[in-house]
Parts: C-alpha cells; structure tokens; sequence
C-alpha cells in the first residue's frame, strides 16, 4: 500500500461532483454490470467447482474475479473512454488521466470461493485523492447502495442514514477478521516493530468490541454497506488497499458516517479504514488508540 494520502474532498471536488449527477448512475450501473458476472460464477463457487489460484501475497483469485473486472474495464472504455483505470486484477491504465475509476471486482474472494454470499463489488470515481462517487454492490445478497458528493446515498434505490445510535453499548462493531493477520508495519521494520503494531491494532480492537452490544466478523464490503444503511455502527479493518477503500468513503460519508483511516485521517486511501456513524465518531476512534501519546483524535 502507498504511503498515507489525506483525501482533498474539499469544496472543488463537492462542486465537481454535484455538477456530473451522471456519476451517481454510473458507479451503480457500473456495479452492476461487474457483480453479475460475478455471480454468474456463484454457484459453481458454492459447489466447489470454481478452480482458485493464488497471488504472490497469498489471497485467492478465480475467473469470477477477472472476468468481472474485465467486463467492468470494457463498460469504461465504452462510456469514459478518456479515464484512467485501477483495479486489483489487471492493474492501471492512462494513470495520468485526470479522472480515474478505481476496481475491485469481488471484495471477499475468500467468502466468495467458499460459496459465503457476504461478498461484493466495488467501484469508485476519483479526481486526484477526492473520490466523486462510489457504489457497493453485494450480487448474491441482493443489496446495492450508491453515493456521490453532494448526492447522498441510496440503498436499492431508496435514501438511506446511517443509525442515530449514540451508545456503545447498545452498538454493534464489526471487522474482517479480529486476529488482525496481515497488519505490518514500515518497510524495513523489525519483526519486532511488525508484532508490537498486530498487538496496537488488535488491543484496539478489543477495546471497542468489549463495550459494545454486538460484536462480528461479518466483513469486507458488507460489513461498510451495514454502516450506511443503519445496521451496524462500526465497521473497521487495519490493511486494506485503495481498491478496498475508495468506493467506501462517498458511501459512508454521504449516508452520514465518518470515515477515516485508523490514525483518524478523513481519507479513501490511508491504507486502513474506520467507518462509525456520527454519533459514536470520536468515542470509537478515541477507544482505539487510548493510552496512545500524540494521538490527537479522528474527525469526520
């Protein structure tokens, strides 16, 4: 993951996006068309069927996922034919187009290959660091939100808040996977340095599920689209990659959410995510680094 970039959703880029209302329809249309072809291959997944590959770093990768990015990256060469591209199967093209649309064909492959219906696509719009417009769209659940700055969010067609819950221990807090596998610390950093920021992550962690009412794993992209439809306060994950993070943040934030990376950083490509609604913010992002010198504390 590249280092930490503070998103620049600023004015310019809420003018942009409220000027391009086509944005909205494209990312879920976009979704759309790269999630059912994902789920074309669904079933042949749960019955075990679907020969899996692995990448370098280890995580699986099928036709499914490539196919769907492939159909995603010919409906951009059809409609925005100027725009750059990033995505987690087949790489960057025109990188230094103005505008770029960024891919992640199927969030949850280790859910998907298992025939777990909790996976989904993600596609995202950005202008530089800002991202315009974002969609999540889980193809075997049935459930699609879509947001744009200025727009809002919309759930299956309908405007959709995240909830107004204000206690924690009435919340419910989710993650991926609450060992924390993956994290690592600075290049080059000892083992020492990369256990000793596992345990940081993972005490976090433990801070913010102990209080709360619910805590679960129900994670990848599901556990954001709860956030931006009411149904989970919290959702949080220490790596992720801006593929991950790019459509989550016009979600989450147009739903009415914070969305941060785990420093509290209001960016879509920190290399880490926190999603909360308003109301629990800054306790949640305050549990997770308590007893932390310098830690200043998240914004929205």
């Amino acid at each position: 993951m590249t280092s930490r970039r503070v998103s620049r959703a600023s004015g310019a880029a809420r003018a942009a996006a409220e000027a391009t209302p086509s944005l909205l329809h494209a990312v879920a249309e976009l979704a759309r068309v790269a999630g059912d072809v994902a789920l074309g291959y669904f079933d042949r997944a749960r019955r075990s069927e679907l020969p899996v590959d692995y990448k370098a770093d280890g995580s699986p990768v099928t036709a499914a996922d490539r196919g769907a990015e492939a159909a995603a990256r010919e409906w951009i060469e059809r409609h925005f034919r100027l725009d750059g591209i990033l995505g987690e199967e087949l790489g960057s093209i025109r990188a230094g187009a103005h505008r770029r649309w960024v891919l992640d064909p199927i969030d949850g492959t280790k859910s998907f290959v298992r025939g777990v219906p909790m996976w989904g696509t993600l596609v995202a719009v950005a202008e530089g660091e800002a991202v315009l417009a974002g969609a999540i769209y889980c193809a075997a659940a049935g459930e699609m939100v879509a947001a744009a700055v200025g727009q809002g969010c919309w759930w299956n067609g309908v405007r959709c808040h995240v909830s107004s819950e204000d206690q924690l221990a009435r919340a419910t807090v989710l993650t991926t996977d609450d060992r924390f596998p993956h994290v690592t610390a600075d290049a080059g950093a000892s083992a020492h340095r990369v256990r000793a920021e596992r345990e940081r992550k993972i005490a976090g962690w433990r801070r913010v599920s102990e209080r709360a009412a619910i805590a679960r794993t129900w994670g990848d992209c599901y556990g954001y689209l709860l956030v931006a439809t009411g149904r989970a306060e919290v959702m949080l994950d220490a790596v992720m990659a801006p593929w991950d993070t790019a459509a989550l943040h016009p979600v989450i934030t147009e739903a009415g959410g914070w969305f941060t990376d785990w420093e509290g950083v209001p960016t879509a490509f920190g290399g880490s995510s926190v999603a909360t609604n308003a109301a629990l913010g800054a306790k949640v992002r305050a549990l997770l680094h308590a007893g932390e010198k310098g830690y200043l504390g998240g914004s929205k």
